[in-house]
């Protein structure tokens, strides 16, 4: 499968409108065992209840069966079974579906298909869900456009709820665009209208892509990069007379203009782009502000005290000088991300405070090592210090109540941290350092 990919990758880029006729072909039974294996294990389990091991224990024979039905056309995605996880520092939980192991498998099989065609097409714009690409590639270019170029104005953008209202008719008519085999539209259009199971009763679904599904991001990459790339780089940006760019990963992104008359008429415009698409703009958390090397004294002068910031991808984003006295964009981890992390931490220290001190203190040397590799970039090491100072207080305080008598004074667990240290923050991604895969797009 690998060798046909990589010859539709090469068919995909040589020809742009070229548009693909038979695909469906490529799931076949070695290709499926293959995205089986890829699956990670333990994972939680659909309607059904099939783990990956159970699966694995007849393979072959569950996989000529899938094929079958694939080839026969009486391939139909099971609902996903929906289950509702906690909003960060909100007493709302956001609804996540959890899919079948064999729908897994043919959505991972179907997403190699549509990132093989689809990766060529992509703009340099969009980061989210694409090989050789991630979250401080796209730092690391807003960070250059701010600094280096001439950035005036801001249009930090959230949409309201894009997974949930994705519209199915015109997500099968963007995949027109390049696919026109109709057995993998079929069964791409089945699982956007799979529905989902709650308490055992069946919900169909009108909008939005699988919940939990493996084949979701690039959909949303697809779908995203019509709706939005495309209109910002052949629309947008020749309307400016000054300079515009976009950053974007997944449905998160951000728009910098040169002027300000431009920058307000983007964010109107943005309101009817995306409503003729079923979307919409959350606008209590969308903004145009003034930000850039010229945003500290416009603010000082219009007597606004501070410049403004924003949030992107984790982190916020504020105006700030280097040591030499010259505008830097600095980044600290944002309070929202640091408060949901603690929580979370919280919580888990009060339900396992009587396990083993082994492994809690193995979970969280683990959780921090994680959290150092995002959060320690650039100018933030500071506050990845304070997170780690609060989480020090925290098992403080939840290992003192392992008993009634208190283990701990202060300076006890000073000696205890000495035999299970944390590990502590050093910087693990230099924002000015960016990557040859990346570089090229400067």
């Amino acid at each position: 499968m690998e060798t046909k990919l990589l010859r539709i990758a090469e068919l995909a880029k040589s020809e742009p409108k070229m548009k693909f006729t038979s695909l469906v072909h490529l799931l076949n039974e070695q290709s499926l065992i293959q995205c089986h294996h890829e699956l990670p294990n333990k994972k939680a389990t659909g309607v059904n209840g099939t783990t990956k091991e159970q699966y694995n224990e007849d393979l072959e024979g569950n996989i000529k069966n899938l094929v079958s039905r694939l080839k026969n056309k009486s391939y139909r995605p099971v609902p996903v079974r929906r289950m509702y996880i906690p909003k960060l520092n909100s007493s709302k939980k956001r609804p996540l579906g959890i899919p079948e192991h064999e729908d897994k498998i043919v959505q991972k099989g179907i997403a190699k298909v549509l990132n093989a065609i689809y990766e060529n097409d992509f703009l340099d714009c969009s980061f989210g869900f694409r090989p050789n690409r991630n979250c401080h590639d796209a730092l690391k270019i807003l960070n250059f456009y701010i600094e280096k170029k001439s950035v005036s104005y801001v249009v930090d953008v959230d949409i309201k709820g894009f997974f949930d209202n994705v519209d199915h008719k015109w997500m099968m008519e963007f995949l027109k665009h390049r696919i026109t085999d109709p057995n993998l539209l079929r069964i791409i259009s089945r699982f956007l209208k799979g529905g989902y199971m709650e308490e055992g009763k069946k919900y169909k679904t009108q909008n939005g892509t699988p919940q939990g599904g493996v084949i979701s991001p690039i959909l949303a990459n697809v779908y995203l990069h019509y709706v939005l790339d495309l209109w910002f780089e052949k629309v947008v940006r020749k309307q400016c007379d000054g300079q515009a760019y976009i950053v974007r990963y997944a449905d998160d992104f951000v728009c910098c203009f040169q002027h300000k008359k431009e920058a307000q008429q983007f964010y109107q415009s943005l309101m009817e782009r995306l409503k003729k698409f079923n979307l919409e703009i959350a606008e209590d958390k969308t903004k145009v502000i003034p930000f850039g090397r010229f945003a500290e004294n416009n603010a000082k002068r219009t007597g606004n005290g501070k410049s403004a910031t924003f949030d992107f991808l984790g982190f916020t984003h504020y105006c700030g000088r280097s040591k030499q006295g010259k505008f830097r964009v600095k980044r600290k981890s944002s309070r929202k991300k640091v408060q949901g992390k603690l929580k979370e931490s919280k919580e888990w220290l009060k339900a396992n405070r009587n396990k083993d001190i082994h492994i809690i203190m193995d979970r969280f040397k683990r959780s921090l090592i994680g959290y150092y590799n995002y959060y320690c970039i650039t100018d933030n090491t500071q506050t990845v210090n304070g997170f780690k100072e609060k989480i020090e207080i925290l098992l403080f305080k939840w290992l003192n109540r392992r008993s009634q008598r208190k283990s701990f004074t202060w300076d006890k667990f000073r000696l205890f941290l000495q035999r299970f240290p944390l590990p502590s923050p050093r910087i693990k991604v230099n924002i000015y350092e960016l990557r040859k895969e990346i570089s090229y797009i400067l």
